[in-house]
């Protein structure tokens, strides 16, 4: 269980699927917990399933036709029970084994992979959901603890010599190459992990959103485990 009580005012803590998706964010606010201790061998399941790559979506019928234990298929219910919430809630939930994502190695000085301090950014009202059932969890930061990356003047003059155009055309280009999404953190921040079991919907950035977005950060793996988790 995360203990949310020593922690400024940013994340809220329920107890159920629906007070996590009626919750509304606002001030600091921009990060909600369902905290919850889950049962079932959900290492089985990680086992049984055939990687197809760095990323493997599992299925719905991949997931059924697992021949399990006792205590795996009490893993797969609640990871079938997961999906199911969120779908009915309208999301598009995409449970993943992870080996490893891809890093971005285009700008040495900038990179721009999920294992970067970001937010997430949509043009239209929507939330993150994600869950670590198996591997190392997700870290979330204070947003008073980082600074916007390109907002640094040593950052902010490197990519400007990536940059051709009009001055006034500076902040677009940022943005369209998502320069803008990504965060460092302070020297003295300390970064949240999200635990195992726990679901959590942290705040996006979009347009007229009444919450700050929330900095997130995927783990980096520890060698020869893979992660399990629903995102959407």
């Amino acid at each position: 269980m995360i203990d949310v009580s020593h922690i400024e005012k940013q994340i809220h803590a329920v107890t159920n699927f629906q007070e996590l998706v009626s919750t509304p964010f606002h001030g600091k606010m921009n990060a909600i917990c369902w905290n919850r201790k889950l049962i079932g061998d959900f290492s089985e399941i990680v086992k049984k399933i055939d990687v197809t790559g760095n990323i493997t979506e599992i299925e719905k019928d991949e997931l059924l036709e697992l021949q399990l234990s006792e205590q795996g298929k009490l893993a797969r219910e609640i990871l079938l029970n997961d999906m199911k919430l969120l779908k009915d809630y309208g999301a598009s939930p995409a449970l993943n084994l992870i080996q490893f994502y891809d890093r971005d190695d285009s700008y040495p000085f900038f990179p721009t992979d999920v294992y970067s301090f970001h937010v997430d950014r949509s043009p239209i009202p929507t939330d993150t959901f994600l869950c670590t059932y198996f591997g190392e969890s997700s870290d979330i930061l204070p947003n008073s603890q980082a600074t916007q990356k390109v907002l640094i003047p040593e950052i902010r003059d490197e990519l400007k010599k990536l940059y051709h155009g009009a001055d006034d055309g500076f902040d677009s280009f940022l943005r369209e190459y998502f320069f803008d999404l990504h965060y460092q953190a302070d020297s003295d921040a300390n970064p949240i992990s999200l635990g195992i079991g726990n679901l959590w919907r942290l705040a996006v950035d979009y347009p007229e959103s009444h919450a700050l977005p929330c900095i997130h950060r995927a783990p980096k793996e520890k060698k020869g485990e893979s992660r399990l988790l629903i995102i959407c």
